[in-house]
């Protein structure tokens, strides 16, 4: 008769599985608290202590390891030596391995690492040794041994046993599940207990979420993976979606981008993005007041674009959403009554989530290459160390707008140009090759969309991701109408933009950090 071996944590289904099994005609082999739960509902099984003649021991640290468990699993069944050998040492063949581990993520998930490096040891006693050693012993042998570490195989296996069909890609198929799993379990692990920020070898435990609609185009299929021991951390992978169809690829992307930008405000602020650049963001007196000002840098750009909010959405900027099409909206929360306005257009997508708080800090970012990949820590800071390059300082209304302008700069695709009146902006230039063309872009962008401002009261400023090479922006700027500028500076050719720009009476703030973004 065939034996099976089951090691369980998770026991849902275990029981159904076994039945089928035993009517099947197979034996089956568990260990302890697998064991009492087939007796408790009756199934006859034998618990791996009798069969190695050793109990557990150490708290069920130690239960399974034994020749007699891993030579029944391991035995080549084509192999005349290695059959002898079992029959010389009285070793059953073992023809299935039936476990799932212990559950490290959902002991570890949400709680961060201690920083004293003293790690519970209620996350230590959930490493799990023996099944692991089990699965990797059954789906090396898996052209004898059938491998189950997934409660969703059950059923297709027994449908298969029934049939007579375990053939040998199916067999396959399950090692190869088997493996990942095991690597997976491994990379929590590893991930949880290392506190080196670049390590010699590095693992990411990935845990797939959703198929996508599609990636970057349609002909591209997509999904989405959640690093699980950070989920919860992620602003856009664990929002809640409350209406619409599925998001995409580009949908993710834009609403990281439009999600990292709100977060850096406190007052009622919107951000439309498309193609990872802002269209236009503002604060304001609320959210209606923000939206329109954000809508009104770009009315065109703004079509099809992705809205997030720092607030939440009302009735009121709701009815305005609903005049143009829009991908997708992500805020707080929303009124009954907002959602009774968006919701009656079927495909617009709604998320919620908080995205009013600040960002994690010292976080990592990963970025695939063609078989490579870059690791950095993401831009967590703002600002190094203001200085004054002018012989005129920003008055009062040019700081708080030029604060505006840094900020929604650093979420603008490099070489980025961003002009500002009072707290919103009114022209974005962005990803161009070099930084006299982005603003031009920004000016024309200004010039097509009439702005309601006394220039008296509300100076234009501007906004550089990176250093001038040259002095040619601050000479264009002045043409536009631009008042002060705030850039990192640190240029060779410092001097010539300072000489210019005190030429012009405009007044340069040096921030002392760049903030590139590729």
């Amino acid at each position: 008769m065939p034996t099976a071996l089951f090691s369980v944590s998770n026991k849902i289904g275990i029981v159904e599985f076994a039945k089928e099994l035993k009517f099947l005609g197979w034996d089956i082999i568990s260990s302890g608290g697998t064991a009492k739960t087939l007796k408790e509902n009756f199934i006859e099984n034998v618990e791996v202590s009798e069969i190695i003649e050793f109990p557990e021991i150490l708290d069920g640290r130690v239960k399974t390891l034994s020749p007699k468990i891993y030579g029944g699993i391991l035995a080549i069944r084509s192999n005349k030596k290695h059959l002898k050998q079992l029959r010389e040492h009285n070793i059953k063949t073992i023809d299935m391995v039936v476990v799932n581990l212990y559950p490290f993520d959902e002991v570890t998930v949400g709680i961060p690492k201690p920083k004293n490096r003293n790690i519970d040891q209620n996350v230590i006693e959930n490493i799990d040794v023996g099944g692991v050693s089990l699965l990797r012993a059954a789906a090396k042998n898996y052209k004898d041994v059938i491998v189950v570490c997934d409660l969703d195989d059950y059923e297709v296996i027994i449908k298969e046993l029934k049939n007579n069909s375990i053939t040998q890609e199916l067999r396959l198929t399950l090692s190869a599940k088997a493996f990942r799993h095991t690597a997976y379990y491994d990379s929590l692990i590893s991930t949880y207990l290392t506190y080196e920020k670049f390590p010699t070898q590095s693992v990411i435990p990935l845990k797939k979420l959703s198929c996508l609609r599609y990636g970057e185009n349609p002909h591209q299929k997509a999904a989405l993976y959640s690093t699980v021991l950070e989920r919860d951390k992620s602003i856009i992978v664990s929002a809640k979606q409350l209406h619409g169809k599925r998001l995409s690829y580009n949908n993710y992307l834009d609403l990281e981008a439009a999600c990292n930008l709100v977060c850096e405000f406190g007052n009622p602020m919107c951000a439309i993005v498309k193609h990872n650049n802002p269209s236009g963001c503002a604060e304001g007196s609320n959210v209606k007041d923000a939206y329109l000002k954000a809508f009104s840098c770009d009315p065109l750009s703004a079509f099809g674009g992705i809205l997030a909010f720092n607030k939440d959405v009302d009735e009121a900027v709701a009815l305005e959403i609903n005049k143009i099409f829009v991908e997708c909206v992500i805020a707080p929360s929303y009124s009954k009554e907002a959602m009774n306005i968006l919701m009656k257009k079927k495909n617009i997508i709604l998320l919620k989530q908080n995205i009013s708080h600040k960002k994690e800090k010292n976080v990592i970012e990963y970025r695939m290459l063609s078989y490579g990949m870059l690791v950095q820590d993401r831009d967590d800071q703002l600002l190094s160390e203001v200085k004054l390059m002018t012989k005129r300082s920003p008055f009062q209304r040019e700081k708080d707008a030029l604060d505006f302008a840094w900020k929604v700069a650093k979420y603008v695709k490099s070489n980025a140009v961003v002009l500002v009146r009072e707290r919103q902006t009114v022209g974005i230039g962005a990803g161009q090759m070099s930084r006299i063309d982005s603003l031009k872009i920004a000016v024309e962008k200004m010039k097509r969309v009439k702005h309601n401002f006394d220039e008296k009261l509300f100076p234009l400023v501007l906004a550089s991701d990176a250093f001038f090479p040259f002095p040619d922006v601050i000479e264009e700027a002045f043409r536009v109408g631009v008042t002060a500028i705030i850039q990192p500076g640190g240029s060779i050719k410092d001097d010539e933009s300072i000489r210019v720009a005190n030429d012009k009476n405009i007044a340069m703030i040096s921030t002392g950090m760049r903030h590139f973004r590729h």
